[in-house]
């Protein structure tokens, strides 16, 4: 199911991904990105097999706060911590972690609701 055409224009649509980047839109992205309905933010991490609360720093700054913020972690889908967990919810994020496949689409399908999501994507190769 495409749900571009029902996102309000100016706002940022994963339309791609692979290779090892992502597409936004009509621009391309290499490497980790954060994305909200209004911008797109290279995401630097120390170590990408190894999430720590500092690495998603970029989305508590928001305002307003994501109401939810999916984690692309590759080909697979990963375990967030519950340490990680808490330390993420004391900073007002609510995440979920799952395949960049499917939290491309995840975003994507939040955005055209008009709800305030986030995406934070791992590349896959």
């Amino acid at each position: 199911m495409d749900v571009t055409p029902m996102v309000p224009e100016g706002l940022q649509v994963v339309t791609g991904y692979g290779d090892g980047g992502f597409t936004i839109g009509e621009q391309r992205h290499q490497g980790a990105v954060i994305v909200v309905p209004e911008a797109v933010l290279a995401w630097r991490l120390a170590d990408p097999a190894i999430f720590t609360v500092d690495d998603f720093a970029p989305l508590w700054q928001l305002v307003p706060k994501p109401e939810v913020v999916l984690i692309g972690c590759g080909a697979r889908g990963r375990f967030i911590p519950p340490a990680l967990r808490d330390g993420l919810k004391a900073q007002g994020l609510v995440c979920d972690a799952m395949d960049t496949g499917a939290a491309c689409r995840t975003y994507n399908v939040l955005l055209s609701e008009s709800r305030r999501v986030a995406a934070a994507l791992l590349p896959v190769d």
